[in-house]
């Protein structure tokens, strides 16, 4: 669990608004974890069976085309730490590995005629699960648009609105606020 991450109350839910570079576990019915992606990658992974769930927020620091970005493997370490972390708490928790279950929302490609990171990030999760052997069960990767997720870490439920062009100005100002401002297993809804 981050401390920095400040819940807030909404509807009788504690929510929690998940930023670039952290993640979140917990195990309580009412809290709903959020995020708002581009580019970068949430995991939401959870243990039915344990009540226990969480979800991160990562984007791998380029495919070192850029002067000072990491390249390949170096990059991949990153990914794979913000990812060790999540799993981690969520065994401190008490969720078994053999019974997590992920989906992976996020990657998208927001600027066109750059390295498409998005599609890297996407690649990276999907792969790395795989090699964890945590079964994929749902999300939405990849695609031209962000995304605002909710997720249900007990349950597994997750929600998503594509931000398009008409969205673009909410996602401006809620990125701009600080994070405490913000406002069933294998389905995702769309609202």
């Amino acid at each position: 669990m981050t401390t920095s991450l400040l819940p807030y109350q909404k509807d009788g839910e504690r929510r929690i608004n998940i930023v670039q570079g952290h993640h979140y576990v917990d195990n309580d019915p009412r809290t709903v974890l959020t995020t708002i992606l581009g580019s970068c990658i949430a995991a939401c992974i959870w243990d039915d069976m344990a009540g226990v769930g969480g979800m991160n927020h990562f984007l791998l620091p380029g495919d070192g085309s850029a002067k000072g970005a990491p390249a390949g493997n170096e990059a991949k370490r990153y990914g794979v730490h913000l990812m060790e972390l999540l799993i981690n708490d969520l065994l401190r928790r008490g969720a078994h590995k053999p019974r997590m279950k992920a989906k992976l929302f996020g990657g998208a490609c927001m600027m066109k005629g750059l390295t498409d990171i998005g599609t890297l990030n996407a690649t990276f999760a999907e792969n790395f699960l795989k090699g964890e052997n945590i079964e994929l069960v749902g999300g939405s990767l990849r695609g031209g648009f962000g995304r605002r997720i909710q997720f249900w870490p007990v349950t597994g439920r997750a929600r998503q609105a594509l931000l398009t062009k008409e969205t673009a100005s909410i996602m401006r100002e809620e990125t701009a606020r600080p994070p405490a401002a913000l406002s069933g297993a294998g389905q995702v809804e769309l609202f």
